[in-house]
């Protein structure tokens, strides 16, 4: 049994990977508002850190998500996604746990993908506010153990890595804290996730499952694409091999398997809702028109929404698979989609 500590646990992947590990291990949580909830033995507010039980792992998921409408403001994306990440970090840096698991995005790396898939080799060229505020919070935390490492290394050098005993080491123009801890190797995950789903959460789907339970034509049948997505079943699965074993430290994707046409989410979408799928091909330059309105207007079709609706974006899980030594992800792409509708 391990103690873990989960930033942003009462939104939708918090309170999921709260639920597949509150059985094996011992759960606090951290969040904007403090509220007691089962199966959580305290959460805590962003100023209490201070009183927070000593811990042994910490998944960082609290910060601000994509605004698909663009009314954020880039300082709010910046204020929360790196400056939340470097207040939990430098906690963590201080603190007795030993692994840091970060959620960040594919939205990180690129806003559209170039070639057939997205990999973590990929130069980073985030297109979006968010992506940029993403990125910069990995960075961060990058550049942050460097020189925690480096400063250990110079505390200790004649040991060897991952064998450090607990003591204290004076560090000169440490401007985080004068004072290290040193407690054996910390290790760090940055994930990026593509969109996660699952039951009680519609996200993206949302303005498809509408469009379906109204019994309104999908009018996009003219756009070919394929899209990775990922079930929230897939990371509760990921983050539990991270927290049990002794996985390489590093960035990873997280992506279903199999990557799904918008298509095909709309026939499943009906499927779910017993109805026939009704898939119209109107011309794309037709289609175009209509969503530039929709970024003046601010109507429900905008180009960013066209573009997540119709371009491809397959994100690669290979490094993650390869790294846990595993074939396939637990949940198929369809199944994993398939649970998650049936919940609406």
């Amino acid at each position: 049994m391990k103690s873990i500590l989960i930033t942003g646990i009462n939104g939708f992947v918090g309170g999921n990977l709260e639920t597949s590990l509150k059985q094996k291990h011992t759960i606090y949580g951290l969040d904007i508002i403090s509220s007691q909830k089962e199966g959580v033995l305290k959460t805590f507010s962003w100023n209490e850190l201070d009183k927070i039980p000593s811990v042994n792992l910490i998944i960082h998921l609290a910060g601000k998500a994509h605004d698909t409408k663009n009314t954020t403001d880039e300082k709010d994306y910046f204020d929360i996604n790196v400056g939340l990440t470097q207040t939990i970090f430098e906690y963590f840096l201080k603190s007795n746990a030993n692994k840091f698991i970060f959620f960040s995005s594919v939205k990180a790396v690129a806003d559209s993908v170039i070639g057939d898939y997205l990999t973590e080799e990929v130069e980073p060229y985030p297109g979006t506010a968010y992506g940029r505020s993403k990125l910069e919070a990995e960075k961060y935390l990058t550049a942050r153990l460097n020189e925690y490492t480096t400063a250990r290394k110079e505390c200790h050098p004649e040991r060897s890595e991952g064998s450090f005993e607990e003591g204290h080491c004076l560090q000169s123009g440490d401007s985080s804290s004068s004072l290290l801890r040193m407690t054996g190797q910390k290790k760090v995950y940055i994930l990026r996730p593509c969109m996660i789903h699952g039951p009680g959460n519609r996200g993206n789907l949302n303005l498809l499952y509408k469009l379906v339970q109204k019994g309104l034509p999908w009018p996009l049948g003219a756009f070919e694409n394929k899209r990775s997505f990922c079930s929230i079943a897939n990371v509760q699965f990921v983050i539990q091999q991270l927290i049990e074993k002794d996985i390489e430290p590093g960035i990873y994707n997280m992506a279903d398997d199999e990557p799904l046409s918008t298509n095909r989410l709309v026939q499943l979408i009906s499927a779910s809702q017993n109805k026939k799928a009704h898939i119209v091909n109107i011309s794309p330059k037709v289609i175009k028109v209509f969503a530039r309105m929709g970024d003046i207007l601010h109507l429900p079709l905008n180009n960013e929404r066209l573009k997540k609706l119709t371009e491809s974006y397959v994100v690669s899980n290979g490094k993650i698979k390869k790294t846990l030594g595993i074939k396939r992800m637990p949940i198929g792409a369809e199944e994993g989609l398939r649970e998650t509708l049936s919940s609406f």
